[in-house]
């Protein structure tokens, strides 16, 4: 049964005067300039797979970590605009003289920045950003539950068609069976990590029928935050089973799964894929996951057995 969020008991998390010291995460940004959309990939395959930077090595890979929402998973579409409606809210009731398009951009960005690490992390920013314009913030746990409520009410009807047998491919990004098929016949391990509440994640994955394939491998947010991160699941698991290079390949639509990727020498696979439909290119998400310098970047993986015998090092480009 799909769990229902309810608020964990607040506690005074953050003085508002040093909520950054406790983030405990630099908030970085994507390389500016890294990546120009006009510059064409330097390899292409298929129709919808392009490769902007060399791979560090192509062979099996053993170990590959997913995230969930905007890469497989399609039942929590629009969250970002939830988000930002709750920010900009939120700022607008500060002393500032900003327009509502300048919050707008303000909130947009670090929402992206941090889009794949753990909510609380933006609600930790958000609060920043109201104590910066003079106005007295919320514990950061408290704007994740109010957000977290609204965001039920936009996808409660989704959980509920998917409760009551609705197609499970219509809440998947297309192809994400066929790669996780593709991987198993490989014999790849399969880990999900999210920065999704860690019980809604193992729940959503069965209902889309995707938990088999990452069995207790499947990781998310926790009430205490900071024991859970991507780069921990990676470090661990690089740690655990002495895995190097290209036999570690991460995959995700956020800065996050990117960064964790090439900073342990895998390979970062970035989809960029209209999360409306479920396919194709979203060239907004593909110019900041370029940014980010994904190695590799798809519209959805309807090309999974191409992309993955690239990546394996079976054929070349």
């Amino acid at each position: 049964m799909y769990p229902k969020s309810s608020p964990a008991p607040l506690t005074s998390l953050f003085p508002p005067a040093t909520i950054r010291l406790f983030s405990n995460q630099p908030l970085s940004s994507p390389k500016k300039n890294a990546c120009d959309m006009s510059i064409d990939p330097i390899q292409r395959l298929g129709t919808a797979i392009e490769i902007y930077a060399p791979l560090p090595n192509r062979e099996p890979i053993r170990h590959a970590v997913f995230d969930f929402d905007g890469t497989l998973s399609l039942i929590r579409a629009g969250w970002q605009e939830v988000m930002l409606a709750q920010c900009v809210a939120e700022l607008e009731q500060t002393p500032t003289r900003e327009d509502r398009d300048t919050l707008r951009q303000v909130c947009s960005e670090f929402i992206t920045q941090l889009t794949g690490r753990q909510t609380i992390y933006q609600m930790i920013r958000l609060a920043e950003e109201v104590a910066l314009r003079g106005g007295m913030p919320r514990e950061p746990r408290e704007y994740k539950w109010q957000y977290l409520d609204r965001l039920q009410k936009k996808i409660s009807h989704r959980i509920a068609d998917l409760q009551q047998g609705a197609d499970e491919m219509s809440y998947r990004i297309r192809g994400s069976t066929d790669l996780l098929d593709d991987l198993a016949r490989r014999g790849t391990v399969c880990h999900l990590a999210s920065g999704t509440d860690e019980q809604f994640v193992i729940a959503e994955a069965k209902l889309l029928g995707l938990d088999h394939y990452f069995a207790d491998r499947i990781y998310g947010a926790r009430d205490d935050y900071q024991s859970f991160s991507k780069q921990r699941v990676v470090e661990r698991i690089r740690t655990d089973h002495d895995v190097r290079g290209g036999q570690l390949a991460v995959f995700g639509d956020g800065y996050v799964e990117i960064e964790v990727a090439r900073s342990v020498g895998g390979i970062a696979v970035g989809i960029a894929s209209l999360e409306s439909v479920g396919y194709g290119w979203d060239l907004w998400k593909k110019e900041r996951l370029c940014a980010a310098e994904a190695h590799i970047l798809v519209a959805d993986w309807c090309e999974s057995d191409l992309l993955l015998s690239f990546l394996c090092g079976e054929i070349d480009a």
